[in-house]
């Protein structure tokens, strides 16, 4: 999605990236290393150093060490890579590599107290300065005011259940085209967003013989997020492409951009963010994540109470969906001089 941004701050390209070429993305980052070395320029006023990942954290930590350490430098975790995760020499080096690197960081941002819980405390053993910068919506100069009430009372017709984002789950993929199998006539499922073909090889071909099942395309953000949720009656917010590990993690950012619409949530009742769902209100949980379970679920309720809990997620104060100038402030206070 907004493919054709273009950024309004001093940018350096470092070419792009593509999804789980292991082999290739080493390549791109050796080849960017004199590029960031020789272009020191970006970075000779910053007060602080961000690296989003950890291949971008290994060029950082080389940056500043050309620069004499003297810049503070934070990691920003918002999933643990699947590299990351396993018992296979190539993951233990990769923990290893991290743990190297973090040693050189000042500060440590992750999106979900999960990935605190799981990883970073028991497997990498990181005892740091930590903020926890939850994936928010965030509005920059715009904002987008939320609906005054549910935007669905008085709708007729099938339930519409969404899936809003970066859809890169298979098991969702499977659940919800079950679900939709089951209940032809009094629910669709409508797909907004960006398939990410590497990890869902065959949407197209599995949603094709259902005609409660459609794939609306992308949308620009955050401008068109009001239009896809105000669609919607219900959002599946759980991610099952890595259960077990950073599925069951990780706050995905539809859970805060759905309710700032009022619209509610489903997810697995054991993962990150179906807690987070239950603990905040906002929506619903299922035991399993089975189509049995979500169609129990979506046949034991309809509109009214969908409209009911949809004006409870409405009425709840801004600050808990939406990322503020404050919130980056907190987080940045660690590293930047009082």
């Amino acid at each position: 999605m907004n493919t054709g941004f273009q950024p309004d701050w001093p940018n350096l390209d470092l070419g792009h990236m593509p999804n789980e070429r292991f082999v290739l993305r080493l390549f791109l980052l050796l080849r960017a290393l004199p590029t960031v070395l020789f272009n020191r320029q970006f970075c000779d006023r910053a007060d602080v150093i961000i690296a989003r990942n950890v291949d971008l954290l290994a060029l950082a930590v080389v940056f500043r060490a050309a620069r004499g350490w003297r810049i503070p430098l934070v990691y920003e975790c918002l999933d643990i890579h699947s590299a990351l995760i396993g018992k296979r020499f190539f993951n233990r080096v990769m923990r290893w590599l991290e743990r190297v690197l973090m040693k050189r960081i000042q500060l440590l941002w992750t999106s979900s107290p999960g990935f605190l819980r799981n990883y970073f405390l028991p497997i990498q053993k990181y005892d740091g300065p930590v903020e926890v910068l939850e994936n928010k919506i965030w509005f920059e100069n715009a904002q987008s005011e939320r609906p005054a009430k549910a935007r669905r009372t008085g709708r007729r017709g099938p339930l519409v259940l969404g899936w809003v984002g970066s859809i890169r789950c298979q098991r969702s993929l499977e659940i919800l085209c079950e679900t939709a199998r089951q209940m032809p006539d009094s629910l669709e499922i409508e797909v907004h967003g960006i398939i990410h073909h590497h990890a869902i090889s065959d949407f197209e071909a599995k949603i094709a013989d259902l005609a409660n099942m459609t794939f609306q395309g992308p949308y620009s953000y955050p401008d068109g997020l009001a239009k896809v949720y105000a669609r919607c009656d219900l959002v599946w917010a759980q991610d099952l492409w890595q259960r077990g590990g950073n599925s069951d993690w990780l706050l995905p950012n539809r859970i805060y951009e759905a309710s700032w619409y009022g619209c509610p949530c489903v997810a697995v009742a054991d993962t990150q963010t179906g807690r987070w769902i239950s603990d905040n209100g906002i929506g619903a949980t299922i035991n399993k994540p089975t189509a049995d379970d979500l169609l129990a679920y979506v046949q034991s309720v309809d509109r009214s109470v969908l409209n009911d809990l949809s004006s409870s997620v409405l009425s709840m104060n801004d600050d808990i969906f939406r990322l503020s100038k404050a919130d980056m402030q907190r987080a940045l206070a660690p590293v930047l001089p009082h």
